[in-house]
């Protein structure tokens, strides 16, 4: 099990292996997450990693820059902190 942290809101989230995807863990607290293709080709979920590390379940296919992540396409890998 791990935390994500919301920075903009503070909030505090529980994640674990019965979510296979950080975009999951996400929705599942009820955390609104822009997204079209739930796949990595759209990008419309990019967000910032702040602190931690994420695992990549598929390769993103969308364009991201160094520090950003697609939630649709990772999990945390142990507790992380994300720009949402």
């Amino acid at each position: 099990m791990c935390r994500v942290t919301l920075r903009l809101s503070g909030s505090q989230l529980e994640c674990d292996e019965a979510h296979p995807s950080l975009l999951i863990a996400l929705e599942s607290h009820k955390v609104a997450v822009e997204y079209q293709c739930r796949e990595g080709y759209c990008g419309s979920c990019r967000t910032r990693l702040v602190t931690g590390q994420v695992t990549w379940l598929t390769e993103p296919l969308a364009f991201i820059q160094p520090g950003e992540i697609l939630p649709c396409c990772c999990k945390a890998q142990g507790d992380i902190e994300i720009e949402m």
